[in-house]
């Protein structure tokens, strides 16, 4: 055997959970997440379906896993750039909505929104759980920093909590865009121009 086959059996235990998580959302993206079957991630993971179970419990453990690990780093990274930054707050809403739409090109976040839209009805908790983990932590993130530019002058008093909606609502259409339309023929959108746009249109519309 291989030093690079040797290391490779030897990562396998390691990497498991990420190739569940994998197969997981291609298969909810595919089917639904009512139609596929806990062996039939276990398949397309090319593990045993005895063997998917010690790592997650039942289909919602994996669902919550993939917004845990699809969707919560981006409100880590928005955090991270809000409590390192310094001076004037007008260009950093211009960063983090950038910052959005990178991560909306760049990870599988357009099959997440699209799978908690489509299973919220039928499954509210995994509903509940985005809402409270993913929504419920940036939102209020966007706001306290709408609410800085206020406070220095920067920008107009407004409805803050009404106007996150709008920072984020063009992001929400990126996703479902580029998850839903583009696979059956619609012409794809530039995310990351749509941010900018949505950024200049802000900050123009903040002016005090």
């Amino acid at each position: 055997m291989t030093d690079q086959a040797e290391t490779s059996r030897k990562r396998r235990p390691d990497e498991r959970p990420a190739e569940i998580l994998t197969a997981a959302l291609d298969l909810f993206t595919e089917r639904g997440f009512s139609a596929t079957r806990l062996e039939d991630v276990a398949q397309r993971a090319g593990l045993s379906k005895a063997a998917i179970y010690l790592y997650f419990k039942d289909k919602t453990s994996l669902l919550t896993a993939l917004v845990e690990s699809v969707a919560a780093p981006n409100v880590a990274l928005a955090a991270d750039l809000i409590r390192n930054h310094q001076g004037p707050v007008a260009p950093l809403v211009g960063q983090i909505m950038i910052l959005l739409a990178g991560r909306l090109t760049a990870t599988r976040m357009p099959d997440l929104v699209k799978l908690i839209i489509s299973e919220s009805r039928a499954y509210p908790e995994l509903g509940r759980f985005y809402l409270d983990n993913v929504i419920g932590r940036a939102l209020p993130l966007f706001r306290d920093l709408l609410e800085r530019g206020i406070a220095n002058g920067e920008f107009r008093a407004i409805d803050t909590d009404l106007a996150v909606k709008c920072m984020v609502g063009p992001m929400l259409l990126g996703a479902i865009w580029k998850s839903v339309f583009e696979p059956i023929g619609a012409a794809p959108i530039d995310i990351a121009a749509l941010a900018r746009l949505d950024a200049d249109l802000m900050l123009r519309g903040l002016k005090p």
